[in-house]
């Protein structure tokens, strides 16, 4: 019999994308038979959106075996709450930004149990990545983590949310058109192997979104679509056992500035400029980077923020010691030349940064 490679993924099975989604949290947990869960809700949330949900729970029969507010993600405090976790717990549940579903989703991970995560603004696709960004020894770290059994995205509650933060998730979204050129350039290199099928989802993923019709960013049609693609790129991960499909040199520029930066902006905004930029070294689909951020006013937002060029100067120097192991272009000299190159000369880039 002869041997051969299977790809076996997981993917979430709850997609709840939706007006009012969290109304109607208790039917998406009880219609999984999860009976026991904890909850952690990002700082401040409880006020907001903690009797919505724990009356619905209530209602559905799920019983809360605690619940609370969570604003660390220090490795250490995350792992002492994950084995204090009541024994009966089915389910953990993270509702809010970033920083609680990482958390969240790292307490299912150590624990082996079902992840819930229930975002409150769409600034980036970690709500449905399987890692986690923590401090790990007093440095900021990706890390292991667990895939979303579910996600149950409220599109009321991600309009209210301040806008910046759909700016971020734009950003984010659009990097996947240099980070999958990034890929590409790899396996050309001989560093690295592309899933073809990651590659499609991440593809499929980018393309529907930057081509989705709106009025507004807060158009129910133009969110939904938004999350829908954020969640597929986390798919394309897990295929790809990797972030490659969806974090390129762009990424490595964001995490250059997360370090020297004292108060770094928004994941997606960073990200977001970094594409841009990297679209112009690639020589690849610039156009459609620019007209997505000038329509949905991204530029206008970024323009406003009062960005030192240096700063991104630097981050280009020192993006290829943020993973060595890799070959994107920025790890190359002569791209990395004409990436400061461009930084500064560009006429979109030169309003950006008020050269």
């Amino acid at each position: 019999m002869s041997k051969f490679n299977a790809s076996h993924i997981a993917i979430p099975t709850i997609l709840k994308v939706e007006p009012n989604a969290l109304n109607e949290i208790g039917v998406s947990l009880s219609e999984c038979n999860f009976q026991k869960v904890v909850i952690y809700f990002g700082n401040g949330l409880i006020d907001m959106f903690g009797l919505k949900v724990l009356e619905s729970l209530r209602e559905s029969n799920v019983e809360v075996l605690e619940y609370c507010e969570l604003d660390t993600i220090n490795i250490d405090d995350i792992i002492k709450l994950a084995f204090g976790l009541p024994n009966a717990t089915q389910a953990v549940i993270g509702l809010g930004g970033g920083k609680v579903i990482d958390a969240a989703k790292y307490i299912g991970f150590l624990r082996k149990l079902p992840f819930i995560s229930v975002p409150t603004s769409a600034s980036s696709d970690g709500f449905s990545s399987a890692s986690a960004s923590l401090i790990v020894n007093g440095r900021r770290n990706s890390v292991p983590a667990r895939l979303a059994f579910g996600i149950i995205a409220d599109t009321t509650v991600i309009k209210s949310a301040p806008e910046k933060f759909l700016y971020s998730g734009i950003g984010d979204m659009v990097s996947k058109i240099t980070a999958l050129y990034d890929w590409k350039f790899e396996e050309a290199h001989g560093v690295t192997q592309v899933n073809d099928f990651a590659l499609m989802i991440a593809k499929k993923a980018v393309n529907s979104f930057v081509r989705t019709p709106f009025d507004s960013i807060q158009d129910n049609l133009f969110l939904k679509e938004l999350l829908d693609s954020l969640a597929m790129s986390g798919i394309a991960n897990e295929i790809a056992g990797s972030s490659a499909p969806t974090s390129g040199s762009e990424h490595l520029i964001s995490h250059a500035l997360d370090k020297i930066l004292e108060a770094p902006q928004l994941h997606g905004i960073q990200v977001g400029i970094a594409t841009y930029l990297m679209s112009k070294v690639q020589d690849h689909r610039f156009k459609r980077v620019n007209t997505i951020f000038t329509d949905t006013g991204f530029w206008n937002y970024v323009a406003t923020l009062n960005l030192n060029v240096e700063d991104y100067i630097k981050a280009i120097d020192l993006a290829p010691s943020i993973k060595p192991f890799r070959h994107t272009y920025l790890h190359e000299e002569q791209y990395r030349e004409l990436a400061k190159e461009i930084l500064v000369n560009d006429a979109i880039l030169k309003t950006v940064f008020h050269l």
